[in-house]
């Protein structure tokens, strides 16, 4: 499928974070066929409280929408889909963290997370093993600190990324990352990332581990596609 994301003169650089976030939202909802081509968006007033931002900040989002096309605003009308008839015209621009939507981001994990666990149980040495005890350690460590925690969730799939011995998947795995942290998905495990939430995740990583550790293969495929559904809840819940 053709993204169509945010150009230069409206990268996410230049925007605020909320901004983005409305953004991000708004395109899923366009992409994905829930606000069809040529239907009407909800007002300004409707969307600023159904997403609890200000009308000023939905006001931006469109602006920046309009600004590639996703959506024509008409005075005293509203703003309307205008996505079909650029689909297979318009040029990608910006990098495809800008291009990558929140939920292209969980298609493509929701893909490549759970095999890539697979091989890793198998391939994975016992220095691999030590070295994925350690991340283990420093994430059960974290009581509240919020970027801590997603440094070492990082790691902990990087080293499972690794141990599969495969550098094509590595290297997919890596963008996958470095798109995670341009992405939606980074404010809204910010904004649900509870001590609570945090103690839950941490007793999962340690079952995973152990799952590895044990040579489990199912176990730990299993316990993958359960992280990645918890997820996928999250940012439907959201939308």
């Amino acid at each position: 499928m053709n993204q169509t994301r945010l150009n230069a003169s409206a990268a996410p650089s230049s925007i605020g974070e909320t901004v983005r976030i409305v953004v991000d939202r708004l395109l899923v909802r366009i992409q994905s066929g829930e606000y069809p081509p040529d239907s009407r968006l909800p007002s300004e007033r409707a969307l600023a409280s159904e997403l609890g931002v200000s009308r000023n900040t939905v006001r931006e989002a469109l602006d920046v929408l309009e600004s590639r096309d996703m959506v024509r605003r008409r005075q005293g009308s509203g703003s309307f889909v205008t996505y079909h008839s650029h689909r297979s015209e318009a040029p990608q621009q910006g990098s495809i963290g800008e291009r990558t939507s929140p939920l292209d981001h969980l298609i493509v994990r929701s893909i490549i997370e759970p095999e890539m666990t697979r091989l890793a149980v198998m391939n994975m040495t016992p220095k691999d093993l030590e070295e994925l005890a350690r991340v283990v350690v420093r994430i059960e460590a974290v009581r509240t600190d919020l970027n801590e925690f997603i440094r070492g969730e990082e790691e902990f799939y990087r080293s499972i990324a690794r141990a599969t011995r495969n550098p094509l998947l590595e290297a997919c795995y890596e963008l996958t990352i470095e798109v995670c942290r341009q992405s939606f998905r980074t404010a809204l495990m910010r904004k649900h990332l509870t001590p609570g939430r945090i103690q839950a995740y941490q007793a999962r990583f340690n079952s995973l581990f152990n799952a590895i550790a044990t040579r489990d293969v199912e176990a730990a495929v299993e316990i993958t596609k359960l992280h990645l559904v918890e997820e996928q809840m999250l940012f439907l819940h959201e939308r």
